[in-house]
């Protein structure tokens, strides 16, 4: 394997499922019946109306679990039989595309095969829009290749979605990573406003997902809404260093990141990349300070 690929056979602090590792023992091998499994175990808050759930207001803060460990521990205190049994929808843990892409994430490697989560848009949501999502990558030796998998698409996605593609096998031309979205912004060969979800959307938005990814492309796969260093702030508050900073990682990462080392070597010696111990999470209630708790911040840096 090369650096890149090994490391990304390392859990980080989102991915190591801790004490719950040996419940991850007997998941199948492959990537497709790993997405099945996944499929169901985990209920998307967006969608879980589409399979008879109504979320009461305690079970959507299953959203706010960051690590692998405390869903996998909210998941079996939800169900205790085998992860490979398919919950009913109700039994399923709540969470988002980050989550479901964090958790195939974690499982693969597991199994020793390179995985990582990628921060970007999804085209396939909504016409002529471009909807904030995450989906994973994971190294598929036998092609000699990055593949996208969108872990959340099951069957009545699918279905409801008017799916063309395979899931398993994502173009990037239908998931675009943050990188690519922040140079088609800048190029104005893409509009900005068309990036983004709900309300919120325009280049602060893709510069948020930029940040995302590249810390999602060092073990740090936060929440979609949390935030710090080159991620807060006004477009028009940004100096020309930060943005020939963005830039540069966006160069770096606008693909399956051929030159991994160099966004290592960013992100490890730049405060406006790196995840540092207290972020803002930007909840319904505002932006909250967030302090890391040591277990998810030391031993991998």
């Amino acid at each position: 394997m090369t650096s890149a690929q090994t490391f990304f056979t390392q859990p980080g602090p989102m991915t190591d499922a801790g004490a719950l590792k040996s419940y991850l023992d007997n998941l199948p091998g492959s990537v497709a019946e790993l997405c099945c499994v996944i499929q169901g175990l985990m209920i998307h808050i967006f969608w879980a109306d589409q399979y008879g759930v109504a979320l009461s207001d305690e079970r959507r803060q299953e959203v706010q679990l960051r690590t692998s460990t405390a869903r996998l521990k909210r998941l079996l205190e939800l169900d205790t039989r085998p992860l490979t049994e398919t919950r009913p929808p109700e039994k399923r843990v709540v969470g988002n595309c980050r989550d479901f892409s964090v958790l195939l994430t974690a499982v693969l490697r597991h199994h020793h095969i390179p995985a990582r989560a990628r921060c970007g848009f999804g085209r396939y949501f909504l016409p002529n829009h471009y909807e904030d999502h995450w989906v994973a990558e994971y190294w598929h030796a036998a092609e000699g290749r990055w593949v996208l998998v969108d872990a959340q698409l099951d069957e009545l996605q699918c279905a409801k979605l008017a799916i063309p593609f395979d899931p398993l096998d994502v173009p990037r031309d239908q998931f675009i990573v943050g990188g690519r979205a922040w140079q088609l912004c800048r190029s104005g060969d893409a509009d900005a406003e068309a990036f983004g979800i709900h309300d919120m959307h325009g280049l602060w938005f893709v510069r948020g997902n930029l940040v995302r990814d590249v810390a999602a492309l060092n073990n740090m796969e936060l929440l979609p809404w949390d935030a710090w260093g080159l991620i807060e702030g006004r477009d028009e508050d940004l100096s020309a260093g930060d943005y020939r900073l963005l830039d540069d990682v966006a160069a770096l990462t606008c693909g399956d990141v051929p030159a991994w080392e160099r966004v290592r070597a960013l992100y490890e010696s730049d405060g406006r990349l790196r995840v540092p111990p207290v972020i803002n999470s930007y909840t319904a209630a505002g932006p909250v300070p967030v302090t890391l708790l040591d277990l998810e911040m030391k031993g991998y840096r």
